[in-house]
């Protein structure tokens, strides 16, 4: 019988895969180097389509982004790159999975063990109990997708390591992933799941969240291990195309009022406003759409709570994040059994007896509303978000169903502050659309007046400055001169303006610079060689930069 070279090949191969099996393999502990090995990615995206137009790291050396621009179809397309796997690579990483999986649930850890360290040193003792014969480069892509599972999110992690992404979202099975991108917008991605997978992961996400989901229970809200914002639903009774999902991601590092500077969502008066606002203990709501930036401006202002001052914050899900030494942050929880829910009117009823000076609120939107302003109304400063599209909307939400707070508490509100997600340019940008202050109720009409402190064009992405009649009540307070509230309004400006200009964004260090202000203006002042000469208080103030 004659062997002709493939076959004399192919019985080769086989030999050599019996053989190493008898023998068992042996693996370097040689760490894996993109510079004495093969690569871990490939160089293009497999069945690329267009041309690419960026490419950058998401988790190096594993994944990276290729941002590709389609002629045909006249858009961009975000494409993930993983590690290619051999056919015989995918089948062991199936095989592996539970056998290394279940030592480590049941190992004897010590306080200090590297979590990635003991996943690698199982799985090396696997592959060689196995006695497969891998390259350095291949072991380390079988730890990557190993890790990925077990301690990532799966198929997901290359977008969740996208800092320029903000949302990702699944509409059903065998859909593409949107994810809203900084630069891109919304943006389909590569990324894909099948039925049973995407059932999967959806129930992973609630379990390891500690929900249950379930076809008589399809539809779950939670906050992820890394304190992303989830909407979980499952099968496909209430969304027909299959389970989906939203998450918006946590960011460990929250933006800071220089953010919002930098951004142009406020003005450097609109930034020193609010700041003297919120120290002198005047109560403020964050009212947009979703997705105008309510709480994140919420958040980033609440930066300038004076040091040591008893703060609590109450969310549904975690999403504040600050530098304050005196906060208890509490979060509700969902029903475990018949009594045992944790509601948002609950946390504030609970928090009003730990005797808060500031109390900050996810969002008002039921019974906690009225527990709210009776907060207000002793003396607690508080600060919350609200779903609406203008002033006017904000009260008729407060005075009517479902929350029915009576106008003469509403009117202990004393600063509404409105923003727009909109177009410029062809981009998207956020805005405070409006600053109003709440200036009590009309005499003749019986109807809460308002007025504007600040307002947005969008002719000219300008802010104009209307009458601040809260700056004259703090003043009155304080018991300054004109002179001196408007030397104190101008040196926040310098401040904020200076740190603005040196680009300190960290919201550690932030607060820490503001905390020394609180200290010692004068001397923050000098130390930071910040010149409060030739600031001027003149409207129309221009929005400083462009949301980016």
């Amino acid at each position: 019988m004659r062997v002709d070279a493939s076959d004399e090949e192919g019985f080769k191969a086989i030999f050599e895969r019996v053989l190493s099996v008898i023998r068992g393999s042996q693996l370097t502990d040689e760490n894996y180097s993109p510079r004495r090995h093969s690569r871990l990615v490939p160089d293009d995206p497999i069945d690329a389509v267009g041309y690419e137009v960026e490419r950058y790291w998401l988790n190096a050396p594993f994944s990276y982004a290729s941002i590709r621009y389609d002629d045909d179809e006249n858009e961009h397309r975000y494409h993930v790159v993983e590690p290619t796997l051999t056919d015989d690579q995918a089948a062991l990483l199936d095989s592996l999975y539970d056998d290394v999986r279940n030592p480590l649930l049941y190992r004897e850890r010590q306080e200090n063990d590297d979590p990635e360290a003991l996943l690698r040193e199982e799985l090396r003792d696997r592959i060689e109990d196995y006695g497969v014969v891998l390259s350095p480069a291949g072991f380390h892509a079988l730890v990557y997708y190993l890790w990925r599972r077990f301690r990532g999110f799966g198929r997901l992690d290359p977008l969740m390591h996208d800092s320029n992404i903000e949302d990702i979202s699944c509409d059903g099975y065998e859909i593409p992933l949107y994810a809203y991108h900084d630069d891109y917008q919304d943006i389909a991605t590569t990324v894909s799941f099948g039925e049973e997978a995407l059932d999967s992961f959806v129930i992973r996400m609630a379990q390891q969240a500690g929900q249950h989901i379930s076809v008589g229970n399809p539809i779950v809200g939670t906050t992820l291990q890394d304190g992303s914002r989830a909407e979980l639903t499952l099968g496909e009774e209430v969304t027909p195309h299959g389970s989906a999902f939203t998450i918006r991601k946590y960011s460990e590092e929250p933006f800071t009022p220089i953010d919002l500077l930098q951004f142009g969502t406020f003005s450097l008066q609109q930034m020193a406003y609010l700041w003297i606002a919120i120290e002198n203990n005047k109560n403020i709501i964050f009212a947009g759409g979703t997705a105008s930036g309510k709480t994140t401006s919420m958040n980033a202002i609440s930066m300038f709570i004076p040091p040591r001052s008893k703060l609590i914050t109450i969310e549904d899900t975690r999403e504040l994040s600050l530098y304050h030494d005196n906060w208890l942050s509490s979060v509700t929880r969902d029903r475990l059994d018949e009594e045992s829910d944790v509601t948002m009117y609950d946390l504030l009823r609970s928090a009003l007896r730990h005797r808060p000076e500031y109390i900050l609120v996810g969002e008002v939107r039921g019974e906690e509303a009225i527990t709210l302003f009776q907060a207000m109304n002793t003396g607690h400063t508080t600060l919350s978000t609200m779903h609406a599209d203008s002033v006017q909307t904000v009260i008729n939400r407060l005075e009517n169903e479902p929350i029915n707070v009576p106008r003469p508490m509403v009117q202990s509100l004393d600063v509404l502050c409105v923003q727009v997600l909109a177009r410029l340019d062809g981009e998207r940008v956020r805005r405070s659309k409006t600053i109003s202050e709440i200036d009590g109720i009309d005499q003749r009409t019986g109807e809460l007046d308002y007025s504007n402190a600040f307002e947005w064009s969008t002719t000219d992405d300008s802010f104009s400055v209307g009458n601040r009649n809260l700056l004259d009540e703090i003043r009155r307070e304080r018991g300054w001169s004109q002179g001196e509230l408007l030397e104190e309004m101008r040196r926040r400006r310098r401040f904020l303006s200076h740190l603005r200009d040196e680009n300190i964004t960290n919201y550690q260090q932030f607060t820490a610079l503001v905390n020394e202000y609180y200290a010692d203006a004068e001397a923050t002042m000098d130390a930071l060689g910040i010149d409060t000469d030739g600031d001027t208080d003149q409207p129309p103030v221009t929005a400083e930069a462009s949301d980016d």
